[in-house]
């Protein structure tokens, strides 16, 4: 859970998630979308993919999680430094694990400068790491190197007065602490549209639980369809509803918009009122009308949660008559985070 999202958010999801599955055991045996619904709201959800996937491959291969390195790096989504942390801290094995936070350590204790997510860079890091190790209890040093990255060595204005190393930092000594680890630009994010669909019956709104290979696999939300550039949303649902989502509707003025910010992707979402005509389709657990109490038990992205929030919440009444609601200024910041 701790990747890619900070300690304060993860917290209450972490104690609810072991409430329900204490267990390796408990979790391998989960169902899927219990899971997931749990998981919803953290974002990265192949995270959470992930993490179910190697209970069951670490139950059904090791009967438990394996006491080894390369065990542990075999298992989904386990890379270099999740197998480092686990193996350090669960079984005392003196193997590092650099996050971003030792990282940013490293770097300014040793003046490590170039990409430091270049594997040349990465691997002169993890040997600095590994060279401190207290073979006997591996596991201390790493969870230091983290916590001290996350509070007083920031990346930004680090707190250097509160910090216990700061006599034998290079970085520190020199004046230049913010000057490492070094910033690469950031792959600029790619534009990505998409049309969805609020359909109402008797105060329900019509879900649809994405495919396998699409964005947001698995998750329920509001239907819909990615825009190619230079389509019209509206237009483009008109289009390809039937032949793509095999749902006949009659698709109608755009009521809410908002933004959203995957990893590489600036995903916009366009919700438009529309009717069904006729039934929804059947299938397996794809399709239904659903009430906000049935949907909060449904693993959903944040996004789609936000979308449904956007276009007027689980009441019909608070979008009526009204005209296209523009997510903008403080509500835009509101709505617009990642995952």
């Amino acid at each position: 859970m701790l990747q890619q999202t900070r300690v304060e958010a993860v917290a209450p999801y972490y104690r609810r998630f072991l409430a329900h599955w204490p267990t390796l055991e408990a979790l391998a045996g989960a169902d899927d979308a219990a899971v997931l619904a749990a998981w919803s709201g953290l974002g990265y959800y192949a995270r959470c993919r992930n993490l179910l996937a190697a209970a069951r491959e670490a139950l059904a291969r090791h009967g438990g999680l394996p006491a080894s390195l390369e065990g542990l790096r075999a298992l989904p989504g386990f890379g270099p430094y999740t197998a480092g942390a686990v193996a350090s801290i669960a079984f005392a094995i003196p193997a590092p694990a650099v996050d971003g936070n030792a990282t940013r350590v490293l770097s300014r204790l040793f003046l490590v400068g170039g990409d430091p997510k270049s594997p040349a860079v990465k691997t002169h890091l993890e040997s600095l790491a590994t060279a401190m190790l207290d073979r006997d209890r591996p596991g201390d040093l790493n969870q230091a190197l983290m916590e001290l990255g996350a509070s007083a060595c920031r990346s930004r204005r680090p707190d250097c007065a509160r910090c216990p190393v700061a006599p034998g930092c290079a970085a520190r000594r020199e004046g230049r602490e913010e000057e490492f680890p070094a910033r690469v630009p950031g792959r600029k994010p790619i534009r990505m549209v998409m049309a969805l669909l609020r359909v109402e019956r008797g105060g329900r709104l019509l879900l649809r639980r994405a495919p396998a290979g699409g964005l947001f696999p698995g998750m329920w939300g509001l239907p819909g369809l990615v825009v190619p550039e230079g389509e019209d949303p509206a237009g483009f649902l008109r289009r390809r509803a039937l032949p793509d989502l095999g749902v006949r509707v009659l698709v109608g003025r755009e009521i809410a918009s908002l933004t959203r910010l995957l990893t590489h992707r600036r995903l916009e979402l366009r919700i438009h009122v529309g009717s069904l005509r006729g039934d929804a389709p059947e299938g397996p657990g794809g399709w239904g009308f659903t009430s906000e109490g049935e949907a909060s038990r449904l693993p959903a992205s944040s996004a789609m949660r936000r979308a449904i929030e956007a276009s007027g919440g689980w009441t019909t009444a608070s979008r009526r008559d009204r005209g296209t609601k523009k997510v903008t200024g403080d509500q835009q910041k509101a709505l617009t985070s990642r995952g």
